[in-house]
């Protein structure tokens, strides 16, 4: 018998690890949840894009996900839009004694310093009444922000200076509310701080890419005195055509934006994203190792390091495969998150996930 697991939500990344649910045979399959009536009934073959027919049927109930027990529960509904229902969904499944490994709530990587300690006193107390833990992961903020730097770090005499950084074209990105409610792309370009969209709002970035950077403080074993951030958006030169819909003339059609952990003054640690809808806008700006889109992480020291990760699959573009390595290192997780000691777990305190499990023959 596999490990029982249940998924929520069955958006971009949770499809594709859906989709590992039903083919590795390490898990059992319990239950889907989802938020989408016309999802309610399908199967999870359906939902996940595979020719197969599992059995298990696509739900709207979480009490059913409760009360079918798994061992664990693979959470990706949005997060970024809904943080005190998603922080309250984790709760529910920790005080039921079942194990959370997601994508959200995405400031559960690492929340010391990010949210208030009543709130993660409270997440602690119900895990410690469930026996249970609760991982949160995914790709940026995720391993290229805590598991690969850190790995670098770990092979230098000395460090100055620690940056990650996404470099991508997202005009294939297939999410209308993070590409216009979150990121802002297709809207007027912002005259004030009122105008910006919700991720751009004061304390924003630092709240979302803080986890990442108090992360990698304490792995280096120093502390950050202050965290500020930054934006630029570029307009659109006319208008123009992504899957999500049309970018009109003079709206945001790319977007620069760095988040930085000072010491003494100095960005020990910074994260730094450049998304483009078009890869000639704003050519001044840092370009990807591989075409569409990359991650780059930089260790700025004795020895100093570039390391460029350019996600690729079979069956998508480098959004797509970027999505697919957010769910694989979800999946993964799983069973490490189940052996560890209950409460919330962070890259700093579980083993080395190996990909044990996930060989094939091609």
């Amino acid at each position: 018998m596999g490990i029982r697991v249940a998924l929520v939500g069955t958006g971009n990344c949770g499809s594709l690890a859906l989709r590992q649910l039903i083919e590795d045979v390490r898990f059992d399959l319990t239950g889907v949840c989802v938020s989408t009536r016309a999802k309610v009934g399908r199967d999870a073959g359906e939902l996940a894009h595979l020719d197969v027919t599992t059995g298990v049927c696509a739900i709207d109930d979480m009490d059913a996900i409760v009360a079918a027990a798994p061992d664990c529960v693979v959470y990706c509904a949005m997060g970024d839009v809904r943080p005190r229902e998603a922080l309250a969904d984790v709760r529910r499944f920790l005080e039921a004694g079942i194990n959370v490994v997601g994508s959200s709530p995405g400031f559960l990587q690492y929340p010391w310093g990010v949210i208030g300690d009543k709130a993660i006193e409270r997440v602690e107390a119900v895990a410690q009444r469930g026996n249970a833990s609760v991982f949160i992961t995914g790709v940026d903020p995720g391993f290229v922000t805590d598991l690969v730097p850190l790995a670098l770090a770990g092979a230098c005499r000395r460090v100055s200076q620690i940056r990650t950084m996404e470099i991508a074209d997202y005009a294939t990105y297939d999410g209308a509310t993070v590409m216009f409610d979150v990121m802002g792309f297709g809207r007027p370009i912002a005259d004030d701080v009122a105008g910006l969209p919700f991720l751009y709002q004061p304390g924003m970035l630092a709240a979302a890419w803080g986890t990442a950077i108090r992360e990698l403080a304490a792995g280096l074993g120093i502390v950050i005195e202050e965290i500020r951030d930054s934006v630029e958006q570029e307009p659109a030169p006319e208008d123009f055509e992504v899957t999500v819909g049309t970018i009109e003339k003079g709206t945001v059609a790319a977007v620069r934006f760095l988040i930085e952990g000072l010491v003494a003054g100095y960005p020990a640690i910074v994260v730094e994203h450049i998304t483009r809808l078009r890869g000639d806008l704003r050519p001044d700006w840092a370009q990807p190792a591989k075409g569409g889109g990359s991650y780059r992480v930089e260790i700025t020291g004795e020895p100093s390091y570039v390391l460029d990760i350019s996600p690729a699959s079979r069956n998508g573009d480098h959004n797509h495969a970027a999505i697919l390595a957010a769910a694989g290192r979800i999946v993964n997780a799983i069973p490490d998150v189940i052996s560890a000691s209950p409460g919330i777990r962070t890259t700093l305190d579980l083993p080395l996930t190996t990909g044990k499990g996930c060989y094939r023959l091609p």
